[in-house]
């Protein structure tokens, strides 16, 4: 990636990370890592665990691509595909290591913490900094298949949640009707997904920002420029879908696999205040947690979802609200310090290049 490009991901990270940090009560913060103990570096140590659960599913679906990516020999007088496409990189081609992409993978998420939805900062920096290696096109797919992934296990994560909240909980009417309509929201978007997966999402998702007023004018000169583009990427997606359904499912399985197992957060604080702390009800409090702060993707760093989110979710499970501010201060106090350490990758991988 060139040195402009990383420093403004990095500037504008650096930017992000002063924000998170002025939204905190300083005092409030050292009283609750004290109260925490030992049980807090658990949690920071735990999501150096879960990145590997991330860049495991990212790592088999660029490698499923590479094992469809087999160049044809052209025949006679026939014109290499190649020669009317691109010219690959000098990198191209070239491995990377678990590792690398670990990092990005790690960088990438702390880019994302910061912008609207999610999509503003991680992905272009995963797909320019894997391009070098694979090529524009099959680093775009595979990222946007990777995210795709992503968002596609946490419909799955609700929906279960939703089944498990039922042979676990008394359920009201209120509760009834809200489960009823989450279960139908996942199914839904489930259905979609699936469909995104068959024929690719590039085209029909620029096609949607085209009718959206402030990016309309910009997503039509986009698409009219790189329509070739945008469908070879939805060629591309559907193949690596396509190809290898096992796969497919092994990192949607590992990304399933990280929202179950990052419970464990909740799970470890709450024993700080609650010895009898239930790990099924830290799994519920996140299900709904995270949905409700999906459901407000719009506000920048998510500030005041994510919290809201565990009040609502500890409420309905009999927790205090007290011990939902408390988790909820940690979990951010460990967003920032995951930020602080993606921006510092980034950094060093400057130095070293």
């Amino acid at each position: 990636m060139k040195k402009k490009y990383q420093n403004a991901f990095l500037i504008f990270g650096l930017v992000v990370l002063a924000l998170m940090v002025l939204q905190l009560d300083f005092q409030e913060v050292w009283d609750g890592v004290q109260r925490a103990g030992y049980w807090f570096g658990a949690v920071v140590l735990l999501w150096a665990v879960l990145y590997v659960f991330n860049t495991a599913a990212w790592w088999i679906i660029i490698k499923s691509g590479e094992e469809s990516h087999t160049p044809m020999t052209p025949t006679e007088g026939e014109v290499p595909h190649s020669a009317t496409t691109t010219v690959p990189s000098p990198r191209q081609g070239r491995s990377f290591s678990f590792l690398w992409l670990y990092k990005i993978t790690v960088s990438g998420f702390a880019l994302n913490y910061a912008t609207p939805g999610g999509l503003m900062g991680g992905e272009p920096y995963r797909i320019m900094s894997l391009s070098p290696y694979i090529g524009t096109e099959r680093a775009t797919a595979s990222v946007l298949l990777y995210v795709m992934t992503h968002i596609f296990s946490h419909f799955w994560f609700w929906l279960l949640s939703c089944v498990l909240y039922v042979l676990t909980q008394q359920v009201d009417l209120f509760m009834a009707v809200l489960l009823t309509f989450i279960a139908l929201f996942c199914i839904t978007a489930i259905w979609f997904f699936l469909k995104g997966y068959k024929k690719g999402i590039a085209v029909s998702g620029m096609r949607i920002l085209s009718h959206i007023p402030l990016l309309k004018r910009w997503a039509k000169r986009f698409f009219e420029s790189h329509a070739e583009q945008l469908a070879t990427i939805d060629a591309k997606i559907a193949a690596l879908h396509g190809q290898n359904p096992r796969t497919f499912f092994c990192a949607v399985f590992l990304e399933l696999s990280c929202r179950v197992v990052s419970a464990l957060e909740i799970f470890f604080i709450l024993l700080v205040i609650m010895p009898t702390a239930n790990y099924l009800q830290c799994i519920l409090i996140l299900a709904f947690t995270s949905l409700f702060a999906n459901m407000l993707f719009f506000i920048p760093l998510q500030l005041g979802g994510r919290e809201g989110g565990f009040l609502l979710s500890a409420k309905g499970l009999s927790i205090g609200a007290r011990e939902g501010i408390f988790v909820a201060l940690l979990v951010r106090l460990r967003e920032i310090i995951w930020t602080a350490i993606g921006l510092l990758l980034i950094k060093i991988e400057k130095k070293k290049k």
